[in-house]
């Protein structure tokens, strides 16, 4: 299929917009980019004015984005993300077997990164280049040998290992477990606000498994982070029906507590994924066994 001739505005022009758009601010913009601020502000107007239409509301010492500078932002940073990501994956050193892995950020956070140490101590020789993306890989196209996903394990074209089922349950912050208005037996939850990852579903769930009725499983915050989630949690912004994994750590810190006892079973797992063709290569087959490993033995060691 032929490609249609690329008409896009100037990359520089571009990245100033982006800057300045997620900063809010030309002057910050500048600073990440090392450039002046005078070059931002002209950059962008000349971007403006290619388009034919304002990206930005200039206010005395303060910038908004208008309703079209808010629709284009979401779409550069995304390609700016993956030019990012594409460029990262190239770097390596001449010889060495380079592995390119995309994880979802919160269970990079929570627990790959604290056991990645274990994969370099045994295979020394992969140098590893993480990339933290929710968003799915399509390994025809994207720089990317191996992934780590949260989702029913069916993919197209690709080799999907279980690591770890996951449960949802309950957790706050101590403070509010034990405060003005305690959570005593989940009926008590009509009193706080519910914070959702991601919908609705989770809390409906756990709720009719507790058999608790008078408590609307719509109301309160959703995130589409888990790891946001949690740390509002935390934070005592309400009370969280959380993936038991990213909860652990805070829950052996003590920060979060679980205040009922019950779970339910998440709909979805994490797996570890690769291109079927590609399974048997020795860097990816290393990695695909050294996590399948480390993910049973979490399990054995789990209270």
């Amino acid at each position: 299929m032929t490609r249609r001739a690329r008409k896009l505005p100037p990359l520089n022009a571009l990245r100033a917009f982006e800057a300045a758009a997620r900063h809010l601010s030309f002057k910050r913009a500048a600073a990440e980019l090392s450039v002046t601020q005078a070059a931002v502000s002209h950059q962008v107007r000349a971007l403006e004015a290619q388009l034919g239409l304002a990206l930005f509301v200039r206010k005395h010492r303060a910038l908004e984005l208008t309703p079209a500078g808010a629709r284009y932002l979401p779409a550069l940073s995304e390609a700016f993300d993956r030019l990012d990501d594409a460029t990262l994956a190239l770097r390596a050193r001449p010889g060495t077997p380079r592995l390119v892995l995309s994880v979802v950020p919160s269970f990079g956070a929570n627990w790959l990164v604290p056991r990645l140490g274990g994969f370099r101590a045994k295979h020394p020789a992969i140098d590893l280049v993480v990339l933290s993306s929710s968003e799915l890989v399509d390994f025809a196209r994207d720089p990317v040998d191996v992934g780590i996903r949260f989702g029913p394990g069916s993919w197209a074209g690709a080799r999907a290992d279980l690591l770890l089922a996951e449960e949802y349950l309950p957790v706050a912050s101590p403070k509010l477990a034990r405060g003005k208005r305690p959570l005593r037996r989940p009926e008590d939850l009509r009193r706080h606000t519910l914070l959702h990852d991601e919908t609705y579903d989770a809390w409906r769930a756990w709720l009719a498994s507790a058999g608790v009725s008078g408590v609307d499983p719509e109301r309160g915050v959703v995130f589409s982070d888990s790891s946001q989630l949690v740390a509002a949690a935390a934070a005592g912004q309400g009370v969280a029906l959380a993936r038991k994994l990213l909860a652990a750590p805070y829950l052996r810190a003590r920060t979060l507590v679980r205040p009922f006892k019950g779970s339910v079973p998440a709909e979805f797992a994490y797996y570890v994924v690769c291109a079927e063709s590609r399974a048997a290569e020795p860097a990816i087959r290393a990695f695909r066994e050294w996590i399948i490993a480390a993910a049973r033995e979490s399990l054995r060691r789990a209270p």
